[in-house]
């Protein structure tokens, strides 16, 4: 495979236009290993390559994969319609990268989203077949009592769905608040499971996808870092 020019490096981390980077380069902006390069058609290794643009150090990433805590009122959609997109809250590299959530999250639910320029990755880990568990914690409007754990547990019948979705895993953490592990990920399926055992769902956050957990990483609300080798292995199937 051909070596990438350094304009087209650029290009590909989500710096702009590729002639936007090739004056950046010309203007003296982009270092490796300390060395100023104003040659737009070198050639670096980009295995393990750094570079500093604007005085601040990148690391060239084939891919990125990102986890972010989601705050309410975002919507995951690059062409959001009532609220912020969630790619207005992210550096603007990442919309140049055409990066994309992995499935959704409500504009009202907050907590763990994925989210990957990789369509391949995407794609495996929005596959039903993967059986990768989510956890959400939800707040009730009623009180959580020990016949709604033991109804999302047995399954409930959801509207247009051939039989009854059940939690993998469902307990009492609170008066009002339930922690529910699913593995379908149906459409508004915590709101929806909730509402046919006769509760309300007032405000709902996932916290951990496979082994993945917003605790470990501790991201505060809106807060967001990219996701390492150690990190996407938590995400396999068990």
């Amino acid at each position: 495979m051909p070596k990438l020019t350094l304009d087209r490096i650029l290009q590909s981390q989500g710096f702009g236009t590729r002639k936007y980077c090739r004056e950046l380069i010309e203007d003296g902006e982009v270092a490796i290993a300390g060395n100023v390069v104003t040659d737009y058609k070198a050639t670096p290794d980009t295995d393990g390559l750094t570079f500093t643009l604007f005085d601040e150090e990148w690391i060239y990433r084939e891919h990125v994969y990102i986890v972010l805590n989601k705050p309410a009122n975002i919507e995951c959609s690059r062409k959001p319609s009532h609220h912020p997109g969630v790619l207005s809250i992210l550096p603007e590299q990442f919309t140049w990268r055409d990066v994309q959530p992995v499935g959704r999250l409500d504009h009202d639910t907050t907590g763990l989203l994925l989210m990957s320029d990789d369509g391949s990755f995407i794609h495996a880990q929005s596959s039903p077949k993967r059986h990768i568990p989510k956890l959400y914690v939800a707040t009730t409007h009623d009180p959580v009592t020990p016949e709604l754990v033991a109804q999302l547990l047995a399954g409930v019948k959801l509207h247009d769905e051939p039989g009854p979705l059940a939690a993998l895993s469902c307990r009492m953490l609170g008066q009002h608040e339930i922690e529910i592990v699913l593995e379908q990920g149906k459409y508004h399926q915590v709101k929806r499971m909730l509402a046919a055992a006769g509760n309300h769902c007032s405000a709902l956050r996932r916290t951990a996808i496979g082994g993945l957990t917003l605790d470990a990483l501790e991201l505060e609300l809106g807060e967001w870092c990219y996701l390492e080798p150690e990190h996407l292995a938590l995400l396999a199937p068990a």
